[in-house]
């Protein structure tokens, strides 16, 4: 199964996890309830899976202005 990270603001790949080893569990997803995991992964049709998340640059971005947060993401 192959997890791509993706940042859910600028759409960046932050990273790929590529091996059948890799479960949810193992990453920590299970601990997430059922509203955060509709709204942080996706499974894609080949099996893999994609996991939305904030990249540095946008972290850094919405911390120096909080108002972007009120403007809509094109990825969500």
């Amino acid at each position: 199964m192959t997890i791509q990270y993706v940042c859910r603001h600028c759409g960046s790949v932050i990273g790929v996890l590529d091996g059948g080893a890799v479960s949810e569990s193992r990453l920590g997803l299970h601990f997430l309830t059922l509203a955060e995991r509709r709204d942080i992964i996706a499974y894609n049709a080949d099996g893999g899976m994609t996991v939305k998340v904030v990249c540095e640059f946008c972290r850094e971005a919405l911390e120096a202005n909080p108002e972007l947060s009120l403007v809509g993401s094109p990825l969500q």
